[in-house]
């Protein structure tokens, strides 16, 4: 039971789309990710997800619209809700995410990206 700095966790790492558990509540990662670019179209058919932009700006695009996500805020998907996060100009954004352990990273989708394990930092 010690505080976490975000700041210092981030920096920790430098690899994209590959998130990094910090923590564990109850059946919960929270987990830390830098992403830069679009990732890929997917969905969590039982399992919402949370997004908190901790620096930058998130893009987080769904089927009939594109929702902006500024440092300091943060998003919810629903589940089964298909949805794609990027970033534009090249920036990279660094992210706290809220998800239960056994969500697949990119959800109902197999791809080049998809993570199956997150590296306790």
């Amino acid at each position: 039971m010690k505080p976490i700095n975000i700041k210092e966790k981030h920096a920790a790492f430098t690899k994209q789309w590959h998130p990094h558990q910090i923590a564990v509540v109850d059946n919960m990662h929270v987990l830390l990710a830098k992403i830069k670019g679009e990732f890929v179209w997917h969905a969590h058919e039982n399992e919402d997800e949370l997004f908190q932009v901790v620096k930058g700006t998130l893009y987080m695009q769904f089927r009939d619209r594109t929702e902006v996500v500024k440092e300091g805020e943060l998003i919810v998907v629903p589940k089964g809700v298909e949805h794609n996060p990027m970033t534009k100009d090249g920036e990279e954004v660094h992210l706290l995410l809220f998800e239960k352990q056994d969500t697949a990273h990119t959800g109902n989708i197999q791809h080049e990206v998809t993570q199956t394990h997150y590296p306790k930092i």
